[in-house]
């Protein structure tokens, strides 16, 4: 999907001595490609409560789980976002991001989608583009972000649309929050 590395993931762990360790150095074992939304997710940690366990060797990147973090949890992941092409993604239902995060996925208050991948969590969102160029559009707005380019996303309706001709990669971490518009 691009010329872009495979990320390359390290985490330390503690031997039985209490030693600092590598536990797990190399690809995560979640990825997901979605041919629609031209995209590559890879899920690189999850947590499931605050504040978060850290002993044992699980690996908890390698666990069934959508785009919102766990109630209480927090997930670290990056996306590769291929360039889109405008006249596919006009033949797309607009709410099909929104739809395949479950009907209640905005609440009530939320405003219906404008764009296919538009979508929003109940979650503190931050996000780092790492590489490439993106348009986060919003319910009336867009906004452009280029590498190096840094996002706090608070539980708004938004999508991501590479238009560009370059992968776009942004390291995301999502923290469970509450809900603005509950």
């Amino acid at each position: 999907m691009g010329a872009l590395r495979d990320v390359r993931r390290v985490v330390t762990a503690h031997d039985a001595t209490g030693k600092a360790i590598v536990a797990l150095d190399g690809p995560s074992p979640n990825q997901h490609a979605n041919e629609a939304s031209g995209v590559l997710g890879r899920v690189l940690w999850v947590t499931d409560r605050t504040p978060a366990e850290m002993a044992g060797a699980r690996d908890r990147a390698d666990a069934a789980i959508g785009i919102p973090p766990p109630k209480s949890g927090s997930i670290f992941r990056t996306v590769d976002f291929a360039p889109m092409n405008e006249a596919a993604i006009a033949k797309l239902d607009k709410s099909l991001m929104a739809k395949g995060m479950g009907a209640d996925h905005a609440g009530g208050k939320a405003w219906p989608p404008r764009h296919p991948f538009m979508h929003r969590t109940r979650s503190v969102d931050y996000a780092i583009v790492l590489a490439g160029e993106i348009d986060m559009l919003l319910d009336d707005s867009e906004i452009h972000l280029k590498s190096g380019d840094v996002v706090v996303q608070q539980g708004t309706n938004h999508a991501w649309i590479n238009r560009g001709k370059e992968v776009c990669r942004i390291a995301f971490v999502l923290i469970d929050a509450v809900d603005p518009l509950a």
